[in-house]
């Protein structure tokens, strides 16, 4: 009688110890689970944050343009006045300054002059108002500029008006 006591016990220790282990199985793999939607959850949020970051540059550049592209008008007389013939010399002086200044502060936020003459007709920068046949120039050659262009990075805000030859 004994002997069915202990293989009674036996019994319910196995049975104790099975419960046991698939209570303790059952909280791993609850674990796991909770571990794999926070890995997925820190990469969504991180993929956010990359998100959220590349549109807050995209909005800067686009609003820089707009705010550029506003002074390009300004920028363009001034370059006009400074070239007029003047006979007073110290307001002279002054315009250049006023567009060394302004020229200053577009290519210190990054606003670039788009290099032409002598250049390669690039349709992405420049706009062909007129075409002409020169035969010291080369093969869609730049020949003149009428209006200046400008971009920011590899942004075009105003696409240069050019003359091409041949």
């Amino acid at each position: 009688m004994e002997e069915n006591l202990e293989k009674q016990d036996k019994k319910e220790e196995i049975q104790e110890e099975k419960l046991e282990n698939q209570e303790k199985s059952k909280i791993e793999q609850e674990l796991e689970d909770t571990t794999d939607r926070l890995k997925r959850l820190m990469a969504e949020f991180d993929n956010y944050k990359k998100r959220s970051s590349k549109e807050r540059e995209s909005l800067y550049s686009s609003l820089l343009a707009d705010i550029a592209s506003s002074f390009l008008p300004v920028l363009d007389n001034l370059e006009k006045a400074v070239n007029v013939k003047t006979e007073d010399e110290s307001y002279k002086q002054g315009i250049e300054l006023v567009l060394k200044q302004f020229t200053d502060v577009f290519n210190s936020v990054g606003v670039k002059e788009i290099e032409c003459e002598g250049k390669t007709f690039d349709p992405e920068l420049h706009e062909a108002v007129s075409s002409i046949q020169d035969e010291t120039l080369g093969e869609k050659e730049i020949k003149e500029v009428y209006r200046k262009g400008y971009q920011i990075g590899n942004r075009v805000i105003r696409h240069a008006m050019v003359v091409v030859a041949n």
